[in-house]
């Protein structure tokens, strides 16, 4: 065994290192950040079968089932999408793990990429399976070996819970070999594996007398630790709190919990008796802060530490000593929201549904910004999905409404096209059996762009690179009843115009999938820049509507202005242009 390899590596490429250590079998997600490197880091170990799954549900139950099979399986998804796998998740802590079943989550305080700040730490203690809580990149690769040997020892499922700032930041991490473990097959028990309420009953029985063998195992737990200090406070404190708080206040006794659920009440107690004041740190909610009370020890928690965003120790020295961070000295540096790639299909599509102005309901994806200015093109987003079935829900409820202006109000649905295999292909079909007047863009570009290009089943090849049957979202549409689907080119601007009028107009569900690869994706689509005549410019800045990072507006000289080194050359800026005065490349060269 090579204990003197090292790698510097993130926390999530941690997460892979130990889970290959550990002799994991079988990995499965879909892809979130913070979560999203951790499968991209498995793929490149041997012996792991991975595959990105069409949702987090789906990804829970292929890891499920594998455990079931008798093989190490690991799960892992940003928090959001434990929310989508939950139902499987808890029907698994009654199952238990035949194989070591390790589900990481990725929190997102601050909300980086994400809807909300949930703390999936209340998942563990709702579901009665143990949390783990890793500080840096050497503790994600120790706790997910571990939680599979908990896993296993305890006949349970395990949380390792990380967040964005361990997921994406970066440390040595002294490397082992793999430890190779068999799989065990599968063995037939159906009360053990089969959910009925007569076997449910026993299992749930069964899972509290595990939960009160953790409790014993926390408390013994070496990544449960108190570390002493030179001064009467104590900190409470697990994952990145913990390095936060240390950096803040580097004399207090410490109470490291490695694993926060069970919390080890023992050690709690301990620290306790050793000093006259505990503060709780702990990023977002009140978990480890509430058990504690729960023991009648008094503790300074959320009145002191913030519980919205990340911590620092910038916001622990306030909250501890009221000392007040420097502010950051921007200078002028002007504001730089987010905006869509130059040369991205979907900016034409917004571009239209904005002069269009029907009602939009939006889903996850980069084409959220279609909300933002200069489109103004969104007016809905929720989660995964939603798009189509809110967009039902409104057309249900203006259905009946005495207002012939509102009642007579079109509706779009915008979903990408990984989301339609994550959960919109559901709320399609609702839409059709319900017969919903509303229209359903599909902005299929190829990919699962936003989390860095990953393979979906509309794409043709699964995360291992094997070539893959891709699924025509039009043949799906099509399946499900729907009677008026078109395929257009976004690139090609009166076309889908056109086509989109058509559609809204219609008086039943309709499907429109606009279809070009991302081109930060698909080079290969790139031409050569495009740029203006000024001599034909009149400033009236329609182009300028694309918000395309390419194009600025000279104020001066009230003209346009395209940065070649920006342009991807799409053409889309050309074919709005009212006066003819954007041209391609080979033009100027004519």
């Amino acid at each position: 065994m090579n204990k003197n390899n090292k790698k510097f590596l993130s926390g999530d490429e941690a997460v892979a290192q130990g889970a290959w250590e550990a002799g994991c079998h079988v990995a499965a997600a879909y892809p979130g950040t913070p979560s999203t490197e951790i499968l991209e880091a498995v793929v490149t170990y041997p012996d792991i079968y991975c595959e990105w799954s069409t949702n987090e549900k789906v990804a829970y139950e292929v890891a499920l089932g594998a455990s079931m099979g008798g093989a190490r399986a690991l799960y892992a998804s940003k928090h959001v999408g434990l929310n989508v796998a939950a139902d499987p998740f808890f029907s698994s802590a009654y199952i238990g793990s035949r194989g070591g079943l390790v589900i990481v989550t990725a929190d997102d305080p601050s909300m980086h990429s994400s809807q909300n700040e949930q703390d999936n730490r209340y998942y563990g203690i709702a579901a009665k399976v143990p949390v783990l809580s890793p500080s840096d990149s050497q503790e994600c690769k120790d706790f997910t070996k571990l939680a599979f040997e908990i896993s296993e020892k305890f006949n349970v499922p395990v949380i390792v819970r990380l967040t964005t700032r361990t997921s994406h930041a970066n440390g040595v991490v002294v490397c082992e070999d793999r430890k190779p473990v068999p799989v065990k097959g599968y063995e037939k028990n159906i009360q053990k594996n089969l959910i009925l309420p007569m076997f449910a009953r026993k299992l749930h029985a069964s899972l509290e007398e595990r939960m009160l063998a953790l409790k014993d195992y926390s408390d013994s737990a070496e990544i449960n630790r108190i570390e002493k200090g030179t001064e009467s406070t104590g900190i409470i404190a697990d994952g990145v709190a913990y390095t936060y708080a240390k950096d803040a206040y580097p004399d207090a006794w410490f109470l490291k919990l490695g694993m926060m659920h069970p919390l080890p009440e023992k050690k709690v107690r301990e620290l306790a008796s050793k000093v006259k004041k505990i503060f709780i740190v702990e990023e977002n909610d009140p978990v480890i802060e509430t058990a504690v009370k729960a023991l009648g020890i008094s503790c300074i928690g959320k009145e002191r530490v913030p519980r919205v965003l990340e911590l620092n120790p910038d916001r622990l020295r306030a909250a501890f000593f009221d000392e007040e961070p420097e502010a950051l000295d921007l200078g002028d540096m002007p504001g730089r929201p987010p905006a869509l790639c130059p040369g991205c299909s979907h900016r034409p599509v917004f571009e239209i549904l904005g002069r269009l102005r029907p009602i939009i309901t939006g889903d996850i994806g980069c084409y959220t910004l279609g909300a933002l200015p200069p489109f103004n093109a969104m007016d809905t987003c929720v989660d995964m999905g939603a798009s189509i079935t809110v967009a039902h829900g409104i057309r249900k409820a203006l259905d009946q409404v005495k207002d012939e202006n509102e009642k007579t109000k079109k509706i779009v649905a915008v979903i990408g096209d990984s989301t339609f295999y994550h959960s919109g292909m559901t709320g399609l079909a609702n839409a059709v059996y319900n017969n919903a007047a509303i229209t359903v863009v599909i902005m299929d570009n190829r990919i699962t762009a936003m989390t860095g290009h990953q393979q979906h089943p509309g794409s043709g090849k699964t995360l291992m690179g094997k070539e893959a049957y891709e699924i025509d979202p039009q043949d799906v549409a099509k399946a499900f009843g729907v009677k008026h689907v078109w395929v257009v080119d976004p690139y090609d601007y009166a076309k889908t115009k056109e086509v989109l009028k058509q559609a809204i107009a219609l008086e039943e569900p309709s499907v429109v999938i606009t279809k070009r690869a991302c081109p930060l994706y698909d080079r290969s689509i790139w031409k050569k820049p495009y740029w203006v005549n000024e001599d034909e410019c009149i400033g009236c800045k329609t182009c300028i509507r694309l918000g395309c990072p390419a194009i600025s507006f000279k104020a001066g000289e009230k003209k346009s202005y395209i940065t070649p080194v920006l342009c991807t050359g799409c053409s889309v800026c050309a074919q709005v242009c009212p006066k003819g005065a954007i041209h391609a490349a080979e033009d100027k060269d004519n």
